[in-house]
């Protein structure tokens, strides 16, 4: 997607064939800052402190991370820990244990002498792969767009998403908002309302920086007025993306979704999910039971960064001195709130049957 009118993935390999070049999303958008991870621990690094983000350009990254382990040695321990190392790195996005267990399924089979080679070229494979998908997913979201605004004889559609599920959470296009760049793309009139997503201010910072390289309408607006907007007819569409989907339909996304969903019920909203196919977690079988949550440091909830006056960019204080706060990052939005599924498949409603049978490859999993 663009950025200042130049052409960017969000990861890609840098032109010594070694190194992994990021952009680092801590410093957007106020800074447009790209970062060289040379090791191991810099991408896992990258993703505990979040200069990447998003399900599947985590998983992305910690296929990266294996590759940047093996510039010395290729053998089982070094195979061991790193994949240890990056497992432990975020609990909630399934993308990252699933891009793992892809990387360790082809490197244990290869010699040692082998396995440099390999793990670059499964790497940049999933990464092709990712766009391919994302490219599907607004295609199939598009479509559901584009009756809405047949329906609406003209008028812009007016689509609310939360937190960032664009090209930046992904290696190119997005979940969420690749529907909306396709639209967008084919002339017809859309409208985002980006919710600002606290506590990281993902969809302030992230969601309106990426809209507004591209030239998508958007107006951003606080967590909390959705609902208003909902009950006034401002919304006709929610779209949002998820970290990690139970088999039965229940998705896990940014802390805030939930309430959007039961908003959206409440006022007849269509309540729609974009996710692939490495986001669904065949072994949980219950959103609420199975999927952990990550708790994150409660500075993000107490303090929050910005540009100053003078153009610097400073960290300040929110809350009373003193208070504790509690920090988790995502939850849980039952499948009974989720009109459809987005998928590079095709739309599905949130069901166990219903997905089972848009993956009929994976009828065999075992929960």
């Amino acid at each position: 997607m663009n950025v200042n009118g130049t052409p960017y993935r969000s990861i890609w390999l840098n032109g010594d064939g070694v190194s992994v070049d990021i952009i680092d999303q801590t410093r957007l958008p106020h800074e447009f800052e790209v970062v060289r991870m040379t090791s191991l621990e810099d991408a896992a690094h990258a993703i505990e402190i979040m200069q990447v983000r998003g399900a599947p350009l985590i998983g992305a990254t910690a296929a990266y991370g294996v590759c940047l382990a093996l510039q010395k040695n290729c053998s089982d321990e070094t195979l061991n820990a790193a994949f240890a190392r990056l497992a432990r790195t975020r609990p909630t996005a399934v993308n990252l244990i699933w891009a793992l267990d892809v990387m360790e399924k082809t490197l244990r089979d290869k010699p040692e002498k082998d396995r440099f080679a390999a793990a670059y070229d499964l790497a940049a494979l999933i990464c092709d792969e990712d766009v391919e998908t994302n490219s599907a997913i607004g295609d199939y979201g598009h479509a559901l767009i584009e009756m809405l605004a047949i329906e609406k004889g003209g008028e812009p559609v007016n689509i609310l998403t939360h937190c960032n599920a664009g090209w930046l959470a992904t290696v190119d296009w997005g979940t969420a908002l690749s529907p909306i760049y396709k639209a967008h793309g084919a002339d017809l009139p859309v409208h985002v309302w980006a919710d600002e997503t606290r506590p990281r201010n993902q969809g302030a910072s992230l969601t309106a920086w990426e809209l507004g390289q591209h030239g998508v309408p958007h107006t951003i607006i606080t967590d909390n007025a959705g609902g208003h907007l909902m009950q006034h007819g401002k919304v006709d569409m929610v779209i949002t993306g998820t970290d990690r989907t139970a088999r039965n339909g229940d998705v896990a996304n940014k802390i805030g979704t939930y309430l959007k969903a039961l908003a959206a019920k409440d006022n007849g909203v269509p309540f729609y999910v974009a996710l692939p196919f490495s986001t669904i977690d065949w072994n949980a079988r219950d959103g609420v039971r199975d999927i952990p949550i990550e708790e994150r440091d409660q500075s993000e909830v107490t303090h929050i960064s910005g540009r100053a006056a003078d153009g610097s960019i400073t960290n300040v204080q929110l809350s009373a001195p003193g208070s504790a706060a509690a920090n988790p990052a995502f939850d849980v939005t039952p499948a009974r709130l989720v009109t459809g599924l987005i998928t590079e498949r095709g739309v599905s409603a949130a069901s166990e049957a219903r997905l089972m049978a848009l993956y009929p490859d994976r009828a065999d999993s075992s929960p």
